[in-house]
């Protein structure tokens, strides 16, 4: 099965420890968040990746070569010379999708014990364009879901910044979690350059299904910030691989 690491932000709330290297190869202890990120997947059956890079690139490169590539058939997608964003960096990717086959999208700096395989076999039990996970945190921007779990807007709780897609329905707010599900379908309804992904669920929702899978797994960090890299440290040193 195919996926892809999202690894070529810069990773700026990590200062200075981003100075020096790309925050994917941040350290976790035992690992860094780009090894915990192919482990993972490739626990889950996805052994197929590829990596969009940027920041410090050839790090990466090198990383995955003094890694075997974890044992896995990794491509790399360079935005050396521009940042995409995300919706942008999985479009420049679409030709590695194939297959045909519905598609991870796994942002590197997420760690946790989510499961990945129920994640995926939800998607595919469904008829969603993309199936998004999500977690009942507290952050300043959430997704919107109806009670059928359906995308249905968005809203930031600072600024009171508010984008329907879908009006007239009962809402609940939860925060996503970095981890997509996508059939390959969506790249005829998308651009290319650099856009938001989250934009376009948000305006193909109107249209088409976008739903929403609820996380309740225990351990989950955002490695954002260095507070938060610090708890993903001890995270990560829970979770063991087969």
């Amino acid at each position: 099965m195919k996926a892809m690491i999202l690894a070529a932000g810069l990773g700026t709330r990590l200062k200075p420890l981003t100075d020096v290297k790309p925050k994917a190869l941040l350290s976790l202890g035992h690992t860094t968040l780009l090894g915990f990120a192919i482990q993972k997947l490739k626990s889950a059956g996805f052994n197929e990746l590829i990596i969009n890079v940027h920041h410090f690139a050839p790090m990466i490169v090198e990383y995955l070569k003094l890694n075997n590539d974890f044992g896995c058939k990794i491509s790399i997608s360079d935005e050396s010379d521009a940042l995409l964003d995300t919706g942008g960096g999985i479009s420049k990717a679409s030709w590695f999708f194939d297959d045909g086959k519905p598609f991870l999208v796994y942002n590197a700096d997420i760690v946790g014990n989510m499961d990945l395989t129920a994640f995926y076999k939800h998607h595919l039990s469904g008829s969603s364009l993309a199936t998004l996970s999500l977690r009942e945190r507290k952050t300043s921007r959430y997704l919107l879901f109806d009670q059928e779990m359906r995308l249905c807007g968005w809203e930031n709780t600072t600024s009171g910044e508010k984008r329907i897609s879908i009006p007239g329905k009962e809402t609940d707010a939860f925060a996503f979690s970095g981890i997509h599900a996508i059939n390959p379908e969506i790249f005829a309804l998308t651009g290319t350059g650099s856009f938001s992904i989250i934009d376009s669920y948000l305006g193909l929702a109107r249209q088409y299904k976008i739903s929403g899978w609820l996380d309740q797994s225990s351990l989950w960090a955002d490695a954002g910030k260095p507070e938060s890299l610090e708890l993903a440290g001890k995270i990560a040193s829970q979770i063991v691989f087969e």
